[in-house]
């Protein structure tokens, strides 16, 4: 095995297991600290295909600055651990069915899109034509293409505190 290959492996594997402990975790602090986890380990899987900029973004943006936002709403809301309730009857079947579909669908989707994708690897179609940095080509999509989505985006963010906020309060009265 080559090393980027063991490096995948590791990465893969820590996100995985963020994401099991995710869902597993009783506390909400304990569950934001997990999805870091995830988010770091999909940087790094990020930086192994040479999306350096993207795996940037990731740690940046998603581990740093929209984590702190959710670890603030928990606190402010002051979640304690969460109740578990025994699953209902029908949810376990229809949820064990929709995972099998799920996992059928992308493990078709993956054996369907593997030429493809090793064929365009080959022949270099992934170089960016006139050697235009692919951060350029990102930096105007977002910046000009999809600004408004984007700071609509953000304006969701805060409206979802504020939304949080006005409901913690109203709990507490």
């Amino acid at each position: 095995m080559t090393a980027p290959l063991i490096v995948f492996f590791v990465l893969a594997a820590l996100a995985v297991i963020g994401a099991v402990s995710l869902i597993f975790q009783k506390h909400p602090i304990h569950s934001a600290l997990s999805l870091i986890v995830v988010m770091i380990a999909l940087a790094g899987l990020y930086l192994l295909l040479g999306a350096e900029f993207v795996a940037a973004v990731q740690i940046i943006v998603y581990g740093g600055a929209i984590m702190v936002l959710f670890v603030f709403v928990i606190m402010l809301l002051n979640a304690g651990v969460e109740e578990h309730t025994s699953i209902s009857k029908m949810a376990g079947p229809a949820g064990l069915l929709l995972v099998i579909a799920l996992a059928g669908l992308v493990a078709a989707t993956i054996v369907r899109s593997t030429d493809s994708i090793l064929g365009t690897m080959q022949t270099g179609e992934m170089s960016s034509p006139l050697g235009v940095s692919k951060t350029l080509g990102i930096s105007n999509m977002i910046f000009k293409d999809f600004v408004y989505p984007f700071e609509l985006t953000s304006f969701l963010i805060l409206v979802a505190v504020l939304g949080a906020t006005v409901l913690a309060q109203r709990e507490k009265s």
